[in-house]
């Protein structure tokens, strides 16, 4: 169902809240729901807003959070979204003016959209501004008409790559001021959004992008989806923007709705055109996860929330439990500032999730700091009341439930979803690896070729990665051939190094990037590929590395085996002690390593990990169990491995000559001829399969 609604544009008189110079606001006491907002002014008590009167009324000041006993600061962001009319002014007039770019205001402001406006960092003598887009989709399901949306408006409007993301979404970088509109329409036409994919709200909400056919994956999916519009803001603002009010509904479950309008709490701003968010949303961005057992590929304690469907024997969904206070954002040489691994809060029935999760939100939305958005997700309040606390202030004043104790749970397993695999249906799904996510060239054309042809749907992966779904048995053998040709090949001749590896866009577009991350993860990669080889590690045998451009961690480098994060030009902070299965988080090893010495520390840890490993010890547990102090001696004392009587591969290699041919060949590519010799049989291997196993 279409409906057509307008909304009054806001004018700048917002902007005279903040000249009044003897309105003073008051100690922060969480946001309320109350009909109206007071201040002290001059000594006088004044009623500045009626929540009745809804969107139209000027929102001139509301409590934000500050310190006990210090005088009430708050970020410039919260004034932003203060004047803002729920986030539609100044970015309403700024996107009509002819300048390539957006003031400070509406650049903040654009977030919540899905949008960050960007510049081209290679370029010099001036700015060449341009803006990301980021879809919103939940549990990464995609439509057909919204991939070859995408698809389109990538080759008309971007740089003509697609941009799979570490939480199951499309980015697309490079549209033009002039165009947002265009491409912002085009995309809610598709039935797709953007709307809340940034900005201090609550983000996409992850689960396992598999389409099987089971109870627990799909009541995880079903969650995650009813999370997702639970929190979708509900004042309007987003279609005000880009598509003149026209709002595209689909219809929600009832249960949704109960649970959004429920104020039984008292927390709900039950006149206001955002009932959880109000007029200031919440003080960062917010970060959910949905899974089931043992399926760890979300990362789940990586997230603010991580829900976990607890079936019985017969395997029917009986409730979940909840993780709380994970995040990965932090601060170079700021040691208040870190990444977080959620912890246990708790246990509920399904039917009470979503009030559990509101509640959650609420108590973050009141409590969390909006004074130095450095501190403000959620990690940093529970970091600083701890656990206990936090489950008191949310059985008392807002779930006014007890949580129960949390159930047991098997061990976490990371699910890459890679290759060919049955949905339970009769069809199939094929899982296709995406180095760092970036679809483009005969990659692109390809997949939009299959896509397109066999009209199939998409799902997006946490881990940057594909799934076409619902394949019949007789696709397989032409997809495979096609697929294989743009070099999207079944993930047994992909190297194991680049399955779990990630990095994030970094340069030449993302203003917070100190170093490379994207561009430069390939020959880092090759680089650890061939100190594998030099020290004799197998070619099956792999560790997770994510390389983010700074420490910001949108890969996620915190929970890699091996983070490299951007702490300088051409520099990186190396971090190690995650699991492959990502339950443990890493610690910093060294700083300011120069990305040309990399092999001065991978050569001593990697040579080592092989001699000194315990019986399927991975690299991560390996060096936490050796400790810091140790491995920094093996790398200061390191002078090479042993040198190996002979050089030449007797595996791959008959005789001599042919390795010495091959290796001035591998030379030419800047690769060591194991690398070039399993390149080519891996290619040829490939190319004869054409479908006829998996």
């Amino acid at each position: 169902m279409t409906t057509t609604t307008n909304t009054a544009a806001f004018g700048a008189a917002a902007t005279a809240v903040l000249r009044e110079p003897k309105v003073d606001i008051g100690r922060y006491q969480g946001l309320r729901s109350a009909n109206s907002l007071a201040l002290t002014a001059g000594g006088r008590h004044v009623t500045l807003f009626n929540a009745s009167s809804r969107s139209s009324s000027l929102i001139r000041a509301v409590s934000t959070p500050a310190k006990p006993e210090t005088a009430t600061k708050r970020s410039k962001v919260e004034i932003f979204k203060e004047q803002s009319n729920f986030i539609r002014y100044p970015l309403n007039e700024e996107i009509l003016t002819d300048a390539p770019n957006i003031n400070e205001a509406a650049t903040q402001l654009i977030k919540f959209h899905g949008s960050y406006q960007q510049y081209n960092r290679d370029e010099r003598g001036g700015r060449s501004y341009s803006f990301m887009l980021r879809t919103k989709n939940p549990c990464g399901k995609v439509s057909n008409q919204l991939y070859l949306t995408m698809d389109d408006l990538a080759d008309q409007f971007g740089i003509g790559t697609l941009r799979l993301t570490t939480r199951q979404t499309f980015q697309l970088h490079g549209v033009l001021k002039k165009d947002l509109k265009t491409v912002m329409s085009s995309i809610i036409k598709s039935m797709g959004s953007t709307l809340g994919a940034c900005g201090d709200l609550n983000r996409n909400v992850l689960a396992p992008a598999a389409p099987l056919l089971r109870k627990d994956y799909l009541f995880a999916q079903k969650t995650a989806e009813n999370i997702a519009a639970l929190l979708t803001p509900q004042s309007g603002f987003y279609y005000d923007v880009w598509v003149d009010g026209e709002q595209f509904l689909t219809a929600e479950p009832p249960e949704v709705t109960k649970a959004r309008n429920d104020n039984s709490n008292g927390k709900t701003f039950t006149d206001s055109p955002e009932p959880i968010y109000g007029t200031q949303f919440l003080p960062r961005k917010f970060k959910i996860a949905v899974t089931v057992p043992t399926d760890n590929s979300v990362d789940i304690l990586t997230n603010d929330i991580g829900v976990v469907v607890v079936t019985d024997d017969n395997g029917e969904p009986q409730g979940f439990n909840i993780y709380v206070g994970g995040g990965m954002g932090r601060t170079h040489r700021l040691e208040t500032t870190f990444a977080r691994l959620a912890e246990p809060l708790g246990y509920v029935p399904k039917e009470d999730i979503l009030k559990a999760i509101k509640s959650i939100v609420e108590v973050q939305r009141d409590h969390g700091r909006r004074d130095d958005r450095k501190y403000s997700r959620m990690k940093y309040l529970i970091s600083d009341w701890g656990i206990e606390k936090f489950r008191r202030e949310l059985e008392d004043n807002y779930y006014q439930k007890k949580f129960e104790p949390f159930r047991k749970l098997p061990e976490w397993e990371f699910k890459s979803y890679l290759g060919w695999h049955e949905q339970g249906d009769g069809s199939l799904f094929c899982g296709l690896h995406v180095d760092n996510g970036r679809i483009g060239g005969k990659m692109k054309k390809a997949l939009r070729e299959v896509i397109s042809k066999y009209n199939l749907s998409i799902r997006l992966t946490p881990n940057q990665n594909i799934i076409l779904c619902d394949i019949r048995n007789a696709w397989k053998r032409p997809i495979t051939t096609t697929l294989a040709q743009a070099g999207l090949l079944h993930p047994r001749y992909v190297d194991p190094l680049n399955q779990t590896a990630m990095a994030c866009p970094a340069f030449p577009l993302c203003p917070l990037a100190i170093t490379e991350a994207e561009r430069g993860i390939p020959d880092i990669l090759k680089r650890v590929r061939a100190v594998f080889e030099k020290v004799g590690l197998k070619y099956n045998e792999s560790v997770v590395i994510r390389v983010t451009g700074c420490p910001n961690g949108c890969a996620r480098p915190y929970m890699a085996e091996l983070g490299l994060v951007g702490d300088g030009p051409n520099s990186y902070q190396i971090w190690l002690g995650g699991t492959p299965n990502q339950t443990s988080i890493a610690k910093t090893f060294m700083n300011k390593v120069k990305i040309q010495d990399l092999e001065k520390v991978f050569e001593p840890l990697f040579y080592h990990w092989k001699r000194k490993r315990q019986a399927k010890e991975s690299f991560g547990d390996f060096t936490i169990r050796m400790g810091f102090e140790k491995l920094q001696e093996l790398v200061d004392k390191w002078e090479g491995p042993e040198v190996a009587p002979t050089r030449y591969n007797l595996k791959l290699f008959a005789d001599k000559e042919t390795y010495e041919a091959v290796d001035k060949l591998a030379k030419l590519q800047d690769k060591s001829a194991h690398q070039l010799a399993m390149e080519v049989i891996r290619n040829f291997v490939a190319s004869q399969q054409n479908g006829k196993s998996e």
